[in-house]
């Protein structure tokens, strides 16, 4: 059983403050001593990362705690309770950001993966944040209607965003009184703190680690000012134990007899490369091996012993100049995958293995080129592995996402990485030797045996 003290901070719509106040509320909590947890519906990289950064500055922070992400489509919703009881173990308070609205989830399949099924699975209350401005007594309806759609949502709270004057406050008060809904928190029209945006949303924590935790310390002394700390507590320990048992990293560790030791895997990382789940290195890590961080902006080699390469997500379009610079990186990548040595590469890792990124040379593993595109490409994904790779077996079936502004051609390979099945058709990625490079995020939590595969080859054993 799980008896950490929870919250699921929620919105009617996106744009409304949900990561203002939920990330807020992080650093408040933390900052009077209590161990927080964070967490962020969905399969988003960088709320996050400026989740890890509230949480680490108070004196509750005793170790460094990741935010984790819940999503109920990548990992099923089995999974939703033990990975989050897996991330608050020890904790205080947990605090879960939500996605879009309430009850946005994935398209046209119901509740899947909304923030309302979230809180249901985790049976915490819900803090329903209203972007309040240009309205007043509407506020009620709104509220009402959110708290009455489903039954089984439990609406513990409001915390009314972008209010003007006192008058306007008092006027949104009054209409809330008749709701049954209490307001715990009211913030001011002028109390957004700017944290600055692009092409993908938010700015990452990685590439602006000392404004952002100034910006941090701002905001939490807002949200400490505009919100009933003492209600929101309260609140999020009425939330009934939750039975559910934390998820474990329990891979079959490889045997590296061959080597005598860990076979080291090498992470890209730094302000190029910032996506990436917390799980992935619990899992590799547990599989046997010794996962080595490097930052391909400054490297100029990789990690010693580097046997096997993961490059996750990012923002390789913004450091394509740097990246390409980077030479001596580049040829020490490609060598490595020409040796065969198993390489996984999403999205981010997929343009650095190409021929060129928006014409500036890149790694040349794929017989490819990468260019910026005006076209957000976005969306859940079923797929299924075309052929035998580093990370899955043929006929494996993965849920995954979306999430690029760039453009690859071709898009796939002679022997494509996915074979996409939902909600489109057509062929993704590529499998070359030991590379295994694609588009797709996965989340390993789902797949644990991607992890042991990865290792395993890294290792000299055959895949199972």
């Amino acid at each position: 059983m799980v008896n950490v003290p929870r919250l699921v901070i929620a919105a009617p719509a996106s744009g409304a403050g949900k990561t203002t106040v939920a990330t807020g509320l992080m650093a408040a909590f933390s900052e009077r001593g209590l161990a927080v947890s964070p967490h962020k519906v969905g399969p988003d990289y960088i709320d996050p990362g400026y989740h890890a950064l509230a949480v680490s500055a108070g004196p509750g922070a005793t170790a460094v705690r990741p935010g984790r992400n819940l999503d109920a489509y990548m990992c099923g919703t089995g999974l939703i309770g033990p990975l989050f009881a897996h991330g608050a173990a020890g904790a205080d308070l947990a605090v879960v950001e939500g996605v879009m609205g309430l009850y946005d989830g994935a398209s046209g399949q119901g509740e899947l993966a909304s923030t309302a099924q979230v809180s249901k699975l985790l049976r915490a209350p819900v803090v329903l944040v209203v972007d309040a401005s240009s309205q007043s007594r509407s506020v009620a309806a709104l509220v009402h209607g959110f708290a009455s759609w489903d039954p089984e949502v439990r609406i513990g709270g409001v915390i009314l965003n972008k209010v003007a004057t006192d008058r306007h406050e008092r006027l949104l008060r009054e209409a809330l009184d008749e709701s049954g809904v209490p307001v715990m928190g009211v913030l001011r029209r002028t109390d957004g703190v700017g944290t600055p945006s692009r092409h993908l949303g938010l700015v990452p924590v990685a590439e602006r680690r000392a404004d952002a935790l100034a910006a941090m310390r701002e905001l939490a002394g807002r949200v400490r000012e505009g919100c009933d700390l003492a209600a929101l507590l309260a609140l999020a320990r009425s939330a009934p134990p939750l039975d559910a048992v934390a998820w474990e990293p329990a891979v079959e560790p490889v045997v590296a007899a061959a080597f005598g030791a860990r076979p080291v895997i090498a992470v890209a990382g730094g302000s190029a490369f910032t996506f990436s789940y917390a799980e992935h290195t619990e899992l590799l890590t547990a599989a046997g091996a010794e996962v080595v961080p490097f930052d391909p902006l400054r490297d100029e080699e990789l990690p010693e012993g580097t046997r096997g390469l993961v490059i996750g997500g990012g923002f390789p379009e913004v450091y394509a100049p740097e990246l390409s610079a980077n030479e001596p990186l580049r040829k020490a990548v490609a060598e490595l995958a020409y040796s065969g040595a198993p390489v996984a590469a999403e999205c981010a890792g997929l343009l650095y293995l190409a021929r060129s990124l928006d014409g500036k040379p890149m790694c040349g593993v794929l017989a490819a080129d990468a260019r910026m595109s005006g076209r957000l490409t976005l969306g859940y994904r079923e797929a299924v592995a075309i052929g035998d790779s580093a990370l899955a077996a043929a006929g494996t079936r993965v849920r995954g996402h979306e999430f690029h502004r760039t453009v690859l051609e071709p898009g796939a390979g002679e022997t494509p990485a996915w074979g996409l099945t939902h909600p489109e058709r057509r062929m993704e990625g590529f499998v070359r030797g030991g590379v295994h490079a694609s588009y797709l995020h996965t989340h390993w939590a789902a797949a644990p045996a991607m992890a042991r595969r990865l290792v395993a080859g890294c290792a000299g054993e055959a895949a199972t």
